[in-house]
């Protein structure tokens, strides 16, 4: 299987630092790695900026990895990408688990998500492995996919009718403002493969960011902390800090103020119907 997920880039730059680590002698390490990205554990490939991709397998596939070393190291890099990692089926207790998430998760796109009380759909949430920090939310009638990828900071707020992929995760930091009918998708599937294989890499948005109106975030989108994606924008890439970026390809707009010290306030009284 190739599911894959992005973990880093130019990860064989960093193996020393794994290594001490590990516990592990560099080259035993170096070893392991090699023998990873031959036998479809890891997954090398070149980005538009000449850096190296390093996706892992995007199934948990630790008990199959034979490689003493090579199962330690997957298990480390897996343990630090923040998402649901898909288990290997069967009848087995990951797979119980896997499959009560993805009922949970039904529930509440179907009827929770409706409610008008904030405090009932973030304990459905947090019951359904979300961290969600104080004074965060997500207004009525938005749709979360993975929801154990959703990790919100604090004083955040996601507005009206949005769709929340965090199967490939999703890390949202404090007082960040998504506005309605935003899309955040953290997976897709490989065009070139016939068995048309998952693909996915984490969304990150750093505190104060703004996230306007009908927004779309792709899979490695990184907002910079205080950055603004104008409406109608589609982001793939990182935007830097306190950047304005909009139009087609994200194009930079201009830059905005720093030293920023508002509060959100999305959970509130009268925001209660929301």
């Amino acid at each position: 299987m190739k599911h894959r997920i992005l973990h880093s880039l130019d990860l064989r730059e960093h193996l020393p630092e794994y290594a001490a680590r590990l516990q592990v002698d560099l080259a035993a390490l170096q070893q392991a790695y090699d023998w990873m990205c031959a036998n479809n554990v890891v997954f090398e490939q070149p980005d538009r900026e000449g850096q190296t991709q390093a996706y892992i397998a995007y199934v948990n596939i630790e008990a199959r990895i034979e490689q003493p070393v090579a199962r330690r190291f997957y298990a480390m890099l897996r343990d630090e990408i923040p998402a649901g990692f898909v288990p290997l089926y069967g009848i087995n207790w990951p797979t119980v688990v896997d499959r009560w998430r993805r009922g949970w998760e039904q529930v509440y796109n179907i009827l929770i998500n409706k409610i008008p009380s904030h405090s009932i759909r973030l304990a459905w949430l947090r019951i359904g492995g979300a961290k969600i920090g104080k004074g965060s939310t997500l207004w009525r009638n938005t749709e979360v996919l993975g929801i154990e990828g959703l990790q919100i900071g604090e004083d955040s707020c996601i507005g009206w009718h949005c769709q929340i992929d965090a199967r490939a995760g999703l890390r949202i930091g404090n007082h960040v403002t998504v506005a309605s009918h935003t899309i955040m998708i953290a997976g897709g599937h490989d065009l070139n493969a016939p068995e048309f294989w998952a693909v996915g890499a984490p969304i990150i948005i750093e505190d104060r960011a703004w996230i306007t109106t009908r927004v779309i975030l792709l899979a490695g989108a990184h907002i910079g902390e205080g950055a603004v994606v104008a409406a109608n924008t589609v982001v793939s890439k990182p935007v830097a800090p306190y950047t304005i970026v909009g139009g087609p390809g994200a194009k930079v707009l201009g830059q905005r103020v720093k030293d920023l010290n508002y509060k959100v306030g999305g959970k509130g009284l009268f925001t209660l119907l929301h």
